[in-house]
């Protein structure tokens, strides 16, 4: 069941409807879904669907060519060619005034075997493709190289293409979709430990309890999630136990360069490099505090892929159980126990997730139009933060908010808490709005004297009620 993806099926629809040629670069993290999106769209098109190989540009040419006939010209069964322009010449002819599709997956395979790829492809774009219907479609796991050599300024095809679609993760509501069956709950936990990413989502089969598809997946060796970090670092660098040791770091608590620096033994500019690296495929993230975005002393790194952050946490410190067949146990004694400490920061992230739909549809106190997280002294100068901070921009106007993930309900503290960082945020927005997020509900005092319009109590059900 093809799930989500509403927004670039309409894009790639409306590209298809367009006449002339026409060009969409798709690109995005590995197992994020581009592959089973460009089928979904071909279905029912006369269209040839081919994922590169990394040999040569002859061989791939000659799959190509052979993969479109088989597709597309059944009648020329056995024909092939090694030349691309010959390939493209008689794509191009015999598509004539049709629009047909064809779309080559993991481009950078063949860019990479041969120089000459894209320059050539560039020609074949000018001079064959732009006086036909043909709708190419480029896609590409490597982001970096997606961003460098295709979609930049200094690539052979600049200019050449229609649009790009960079596809990321599901966000929560769309995962929920994976498992209907499951408790929000259990939703908001399949979300955290996946990361939204649609491979890893279609692993959890909610006939199955929560706690069996954990198991299956990373706490035994034939599980699909085991080795996966591992074998994601290797295909997308080359110096593994660097970036291994970096995301270790992170995941035990350094944020800043310098800290991971010393933790690795690394240099800091070897640091930055890798960082720089694991932002561009969407492992780690660089954060800063909301209305003080220009503080570098507030800039710190944080896992923000769900999977990473789960199997850093966890899985690595149990790698010896594993092995010996002990995964189950040690999930029941080290893991199930600490799962709702561990989607602290992946809730906070779904309110924020939250506070700028409900904002952007003028559901709340002001239009917000940004949300992130604050942090740094407080009132009394003691180093603070504060979970959900959603600003409306024009109009100087802001929410805040705090989010526990917890089997107690928020009580008089918390409330008081929040209502302490009134202010603390800039002097350039006014807080209108104080939100309280809770997985275990509220107290009755809370009930009764945090009450709308300035506060708002939310629990996991009304994160989920558009589901």
């Amino acid at each position: 069941m093809f799930i989500g993806r509403e927004n670039e099926l309409r894009v790639l629809e409306e590209t298809y409807q367009m006449s002339g040629f026409r060009m969409t670069v798709i690109y995005g993290r590995r197992r994020i879904g581009k592959s089973t999106l460009i089928r979904e769209f071909l279905k029912g098109k006369p269209a040839s669907y081919y994922v590169a190989s990394q040999t040569s540009l002859e061989d791939n040419i000659t799959k190509w060519s052979g993969q479109f006939i088989q597709d597309l010209v059944p009648e020329a069964e056995g024909a092939s060619f090694a030349n691309m322009e010959d390939f493209f010449h008689f794509a191009a002819k015999h598509a004539g005034t049709e629009k047909i599709v064809l779309a080559l997956d993991e481009v950078p395979y063949i860019a990479e075997a041969d120089s000459s790829f894209l320059s050539r492809l560039q020609n074949v774009i000018d001079n064959i493709l732009s006086k036909t219907e043909v709708y190419l479609i480029l896609c590409g796991s490597a982001v970096s190289f997606m961003e460098k050599k295709i979609l930049s300024e200094k690539s052979p095809l600049f200019g050449r293409r229609t649009n790009q679609i960079f596809l990321k993760p599901f966000r929560y509501l769309e995962s929920a979709e994976f498992t209907p069956s499951y408790t929000d709950e259990e939703k908001a936990v399949v979300y955290g430990v996946t990361g939204g990413v649609a491979k890893y989502l279609s692993l959890f089969d909610d006939a199955r309890s929560l706690d069996d598809n954990l198991k299956r997946h990373f706490f035994r060796t034939s599980g699909y999630l085991y080795e996966e970090p591992s074998n994601l670092l290797t295909q997308e660098f080359r110096s593994v136990g660097t970036y291994n040791v970096i995301i270790e770091a992170c995941a035990a608590g350094s944020g800043k360069v310098n800290e991971i620096a010393d933790k690795t033994h690394l240099s800091s500019p070897a640091v930055t490099s890798a960082l720089k690296n694991l932002e561009t495929v969407g492992i780690i993230s660089r954060i800063f505090a909301i209305t003080d975005e220009s503080n570098k002393k507030k800039t710190r790194y944080e896992i923000t892929d769900g999977m990473y952050l789960f199997w850093y946490t966890f899985v690595s410190p149990g790698l010896a159980a594993i092995e010996m067949n002990r995964g189950d146990k040690f999930y029941e004694r080290a893991v199930k126990p600490k799962l709702h400490e561990f989607m602290g920061s992946i809730f906070e992230s779904m309110c924020r997730d939250y506070v700028l739909m409900e904002g952007l549809d003028g559901k709340l106190g002001c239009f917000v139009t940004m949300v992130g997280k604050w942090w740094g002294p407080g009132h009394d100068h003691i180093p603070t933060d504060i979970d959900v901070v959603g600003i409306d921009t024009t109009s100087g106007k802001a929410v805040i908010g705090e989010c526990k993930f917890r089997n107690e309900p928020i009580d008089k503290s918390m409330v008081e808490a929040l209502l302490a960082r009134k202010g603390l945020i800039s002097r350039k927005y006014t807080e209108v709005q104080f939100l309280l997020f809770s997985l275990s509900g509220f107290t009755e005092w809370v009930r009764e004297h945090a009450t709308a319009p300035e506060f708002l109590l939310l629990t996991l059900r009304d994160l989920y009620a558009e589901s």
